[in-house]
């Protein structure tokens, strides 16, 4: 009986008296002992061994967190400390990081004291966060103006696209923006530290809205486009990559949930169900979210439903944590933790080997011809597997 006992329970439940001389990971054992608690204090763990064990990091960033200036509290940290490779968000934190480095003008107001009147006073709310309308104009217009720069003038990636912004933004920030610090960007410091950026929907922002406009104004002149092949082909070749360098381990951060999440996960299935490739899936896995499993909805993906997609392997089960609530209340906490334990290492740059990780990936490819794929196909299918090309 003990000996299934043991088997069964885990170490006992029991807290301590806060006396406020804790670290945050103190206060993680004092105190988070049991419910959402637990949850963070395991998902703080888990992040913890990623670092030790120099897992390759993707961070999925969902919604519109730049408006709340979560970016600079808690993202830039964790990329000048060399904690991030990867980085999938929205369109709208990246142009509301552009927002932000154009105007200043963001405040708090009241989510129920009345849209109509602040709509009428020319403001704009994000729940409890608000701006002046005027302020998108500006930001529409440096939009349009960076992206008539003649080296936007190709098909690209959205790495590639988010890797000009930034260079464009650091190179003529200081002179154009008057009181931004450019410290405070994650398009800036994602590029000083050459850390790609996918956007798995970037026709979904304002930023696009504005490239539609300008694209019908310049007509054939409007060279720039986004390559959504190879934007996939290039988030397989990093996970490939990284897969086959350095630890050979590859973990995600799950903020949110949404495309962010499901674009980080996809480039599993593109390489061991498309390219025939099997490198294992993600190793750990941690996500701050508040979707309900039950929904079917992909924000609410268990690193267990995912094993059978192939994005998670077989360990990656058994190192998950999804923690059950906002990310603005608790992801703050795993963050002060990481830079009191003084967490950091070598950034690796992944945006600058994005050639080399291409061309591994290619030459990977080159083993599987299109006819082989096609074969494949056609045997799962029961279809005659000599059919004509």
């Amino acid at each position: 009986m003990k000996h299934l006992t043991r088997r069964l329970v885990g170490k006992r439940v029991i807290g301590e008296p806060i006396t406020g001389n804790e670290t945050t990971a103190q206060l993680f054992e004092k105190a988070f002992g049991a419910y959402v608690g637990r949850e963070v204090k395991n998902a703080y763990q888990i992040i913890k061994r990623m670092i030790e064990k120099d897992h390759t990091i993707v961070l999925a960033l969902s919604g519109a967190m730049t408006p709340a200036d979560f970016g600079v509290s808690c993202i830039i940290p964790l990329i000048r400390s060399g904690l991030v490779d990867i980085i999938a968000t929205t369109g709208a934190n990246l142009y509301h990081d552009i927002q932000r480095l154009e105007s200043d003008n963001w405040f708090e107001v009241n989510p129920n004291q009345g849209d109509i009147k602040l709509r009428k006073a020319g403001w704009t709310r994000i729940y409890d966060t608000g701006f002046p309308e005027d302020d998108l104009w500006e930001t529409d217009n440096l939009v349009v103006d960076l992206v008539r720069r003649p080296d936007f003038a190709r098909q690209m990636t959205t790495t590639e696209f988010h890797y000009l912004l930034g260079h464009h933004l650091a190179r003529f920030g200081r002179r154009r923006f008057k009181r931004a610090d450019l410290n405070r960007s994650i398009l800036v410091q994602a590029y000083r530290n050459s850390v790609p950026v996918f956007c798995g929907a970037p026709q979904d922002s304002s930023i696009f809205l504005n490239l539609a406009f300008l694209k019908k104004k310049l007509g054939h002149r409007y060279k720039f486009g986004i390559n959504l092949e190879d934007d996939i082909h290039e988030f397989g070749a990093y996970h490939y990559f990284a897969k086959n360098r350095w630890s050979k381990k590859l973990s995600i951060i799950i903020l949110g949930g949404g495309v962010p999440k499901n674009y980080s996960l996809q480039p599993e299935p593109y390489l061991t169900q498309v390219c025939d490739i099997d490198v294992g899936g993600y190793d750990m896995d941690v996500q701050i979210c508040d979707a309900h499993v039950q929904n079917g909805g992909l924000s609410s993906c268990t690193a267990g439903e995912a094993h059978t997609w192939g994005k998670t392997s077989e360990d990656c089960i058994k190192n998950s944590q999804y923690v059950f609530a906002d990310v603005t209340a608790v992801f703050p906490f795993i963050v002060h933790a990481l830079m009191q334990e003084g967490l950091e290492r070598e950034p690796r740059c992944l945006f600058d080997q994005r050639e080399e990780a291409v061309t591994f990936l290619d030459k990977a490819l080159r083993k599987h011809s299109l006819k082989d794929y096609l074969s494949k196909g056609r045997m799962k299918n029961g279809l005659l597997k000599n059919s004509r090309l």
